[in-house]
């Protein structure tokens, strides 16, 4: 019997690591200033009032205060608002 695994190429032995991407912070609760509120591809979400966008679209708090979601025609916008 062979005592080693034949030498074909193995074309299955990938997996990528997960990107935990999705939406951290719901609307109405607390947040303080850099806390990332949606890791995101692309602009699903957008910046508004009290947040900023990082280079791979994060979307995180400038300042404190509560989260809010609103939809203006099919963009939804994230902001901040004094608590």
């Amino acid at each position: 019997m062979a005592h080693k695994k034949g030498l074909g190429s193995s074309r299955n032995g990938r997996d990528s690591n997960p990107k935990m991407l999705g939406v951290k912070i719901f609307a109405g609760q607390d947040v303080t200033s850099g806390m990332i509120l949606v890791r995101q591809r692309g602009t699903r979400f957008r910046p508004g009032p009290g947040t900023g966008i990082g280079k791979d679209d994060t979307i995180f708090a400038t300042r404190d205060g509560v989260v809010s979601y609103r939809t203006s025609g099919d963009r939804l916008y994230i902001s901040v608002a004094d608590s």
